[in-house]
């Protein structure tokens, strides 16, 4: 699924521009730093050996060189700093809705530009998993602010492919959470930090979401609109799912129909909250019209608080 960059459309690419220099700002000025602070690699890198001084945990003297020497020696190691981080990307078409300021899948895409910036920026290997109805698109993790760009155009071109390839009377691709999540397991051999940016929309997702969570650094972050849960009274109204087409009447002005809707909505966000819980799991929350970088930025600093 290692496919060369796409070729980004004329008019995308003002647009595309102007995101990486914003998102490089944003990831410079705020939080590269407390990026770094927050997410630590995963292991222990021997540096040397010098003389056992009291106080020393036992657990690291080095038996052979202490009896070489006569005296005891212990090992000395560095934390390793460099970690693998995976962007797991659902562009399906749920994700073409907004209401206040831009659409969600607006907005995902500024926060993968800032991930990816932060995390190049912070010395670690960046990847891209990327699908709608199915895996689409997959970049191997690797470093350097090239490359992170690389990740971001791909995002990107990967929108202008779909919407060509797709039947004029079609509306979108479905969601296949579960393939974005089994991939991301075959991508990341070793325990990676893993940021999953969906609106969670889909089913049968839970069980491979725990797996992974299991053997990497699981972030979810949750792609949200004021109107997720709510219907504003307009009278009669039609609405279309964005994935299926499927289209339906509904009376807004009935205050059952809306009650019905927002208590459908509070149930799927209790039952995500607590498996979030249950996993102990770091979520994240991005709102439509609200700034992507404050709730990375207190993800980052209860990240640093816990290290401490």
């Amino acid at each position: 699924m290692a496919t060369p960059v796409s070729v980004v459309p004329s008019e995308l690419f003002q647009a595309l521009r102007a995101l990486e220099l914003r998102t490089m700002r944003l990831a410079n000025d705020v939080l590269v730093g407390q990026y770094a602070s927050g997410f630590r690699g995963q292991g222990l890198a021997f540096r040397e050996v010098r003389h056992y001084l009291p106080g020393d945990d036992v657990r690291t003297i080095d038996w052979n060189v202490s009896a070489r020497m006569n005296e005891p020696f212990v090992k000395v190691f560095d934390e390793e700093r460099e970690m693998t981080v995976l962007l797991g990307l659902d562009r399906s078409a749920s994700l073409r809705f907004g209401t206040v300021g831009s659409r969600k899948d607006e907005l995902q895409l500024e926060a993968a530009a800032l991930l990816a910036i932060s995390s190049v920026r912070g010395g670690d290997r960046i990847g891209l998993v990327l699908g709608r109805d199915r895996v689409e698109h997959v970049v191997r993790p690797r470093r350097g602010q090239k490359h992170a760009l690389r990740v971001i155009t791909d995002i990107v071109a990967s929108d202008a492919k779909a919407l060509v390839q797709l039947p004029r009377d079609a509306v979108g691709a479905a969601t296949d959470l579960r393939g974005i999540l089994e991939t991301a397991v075959r991508v990341a051999r070793r325990r990676s930090l893993f940021f999953l940016l969906s609106d969670f929309l889909d089913e049968g997702w839970e069980s491979t979401f725990s797996l992974v969570a299991s053997k990497h650094d699981l972030v979810p972050v949750v792609l949200t609109d004021r109107r997720d849960g709510e219907i504003p009274d307009v009278g009669l109204a039609t609405f279309e799912d964005l994935e299926s087409g499927e289209t339906i009447v509904v009376d807004t002005g009935d205050q059952t129909v809306r009650a019905a809707y927002s208590h459908a909505h509070r149930v799927r966000v209790e039952q995500r909250k607590k498996l979030f819980s249950k996993l102990s799991l770091d979520a994240v929350t991005l709102e439509t019209g609200k700034p992507v970088v404050a709730p990375f930025r207190d993800l980052f600093r209860r990240r640093t608080r816990r290290h401490r």
